[in-house]
């Protein structure tokens, strides 16, 4: 039977009186610690999953945003031409465009909110994890000492990978600022 119907069981639980209230508190800590790295290895698909979303939507905000300021120098253009007419569905389109970004300006919030709050959940997982593990150790319960690395590295990578991104971007910006 399982103990856990949700991550967050995992994450509220009370892993000693678990234990305590356990006929066979061995056991029940072997499963406890299969449905939590199973909770684990889902949380991981998700945060991936919601990061993957995050970062295109936020791709096309950023194109988005460049076509409307695409349709606002064309219209420009035109009009310096002598082309009000066609300047004005110049603006129409720049309008458009701006209503679009504005709908992806939200959604990119929400992704990131998404994001943030699945990659919490997982990082309070893994703690869980590790407290489980400590439990093992009290217990004299012989454990896999591989899991504890590859668990804890993939948090890291992925925040690795957060910093690199974040830097990338700023050099960008620095990129773009700068005079040529």
């Amino acid at each position: 039977m399982p103990f856990f119907s949700r991550l967050t069981d995992i994450v509220t639980c009370n892993l000693t009186d678990l234990l305590t209230n356990s006929d066979d508190p061995q056991a029940t800590l072997q499963e406890v610690m299969n449905e939590m790295e199973q909770g684990l290895v889902g949380a991981q698909r998700s945060v991936q999953t919601a990061r993957k979303s995050k970062k295109n939507l936020e791709q096309e905000l950023e194109d988005s945003r460049k076509q409307v300021a695409d349709w606002e120098a064309t219209a420009l253009e035109q009009l310096n031409a002598g082309d009000e007419n066609t300047a004005r569905t110049s603006l129409y389109r720049k309008k458009e465009a701006a209503d679009i970004v504005a709908g992806l300006e939200q959604q990119v919030q929400i992704a990131h909110s998404t994001y943030e709050s699945l990659m919490t959940t997982y990082r309070a997982l893994e703690a869980r994890l590790a407290e489980a593990k400590r439990k093992q150790s009290e217990l004299g319960i012989e454990g896999d000492k591989g899991d504890d690395t590859s668990l804890t590295s993939t948090a890291r990578q992925i925040r690795e990978e957060e910093i690199e991104d974040e830097l990338a971007a700023m050099k960008n910006r620095i990129q773009n600022s700068s005079p040529e």
